[in-house]
């Protein structure tokens, strides 16, 4: 079962001021204590982001939050890689254990760590954003 997407006021502004200064078109916003998680269509990621990443620069002054911007897919094994682009994912194996679906991310090996966070953190954080969008409840990294 998807996670329900909940949209507050505070996340309409923060979607507002995204599509503002990146003129593309975001799907979803995740406010998170230390970030927020931009979902834009697809093909939009690399216009997001801006040349140099500027635009994630004036957000990121404008909000006073860390920006992550993932690319929409269809396909849940792409919309994973997408959510962990930054930490250079090599496959995604999709399985399913018991009633749950799990996906098992690997990414390159020095990157592990940051792509898990402290605490388990930027984990979470996947996961959540992979369950908004597909039928995918757990998530780990290897």
């Amino acid at each position: 079962m998807l996670a329900e997407i909940v949209i507050t006021d505070e996340t309409l502004r923060y979607i507002a001021l995204f599509q503002e200064v990146t003129k593309t078109n975001a799907v979803d916003c995740m406010d998170t204590p230390d970030k927020l998680v931009f979902v834009v269509e697809a093909g939009q990621g690399n216009m997001a982001v801006g040349k140099k990443g500027d635009h994630m620069i004036r957000l990121k002054n404008l909000t006073g939050k860390n920006i992550q911007v993932v690319e929409y897919s269809e396909d849940p094994e792409q919309f994973v890689k997408n959510v962990f682009h930054i930490y250079k994912p090599e496959r995604v194996e999709i399985e399913q254990r018991g009633d749950i679906t799990h996906a098992t991310v690997t990414v390159d090996s020095e990157l592990k760590g940051r792509a898990i966070g402290k605490e388990g953190k930027n984990l979470r954080i996947a996961r959540d954003i992979v369950n908004r969008h597909h039928e995918i409840q757990s998530l780990s990294v290897a």
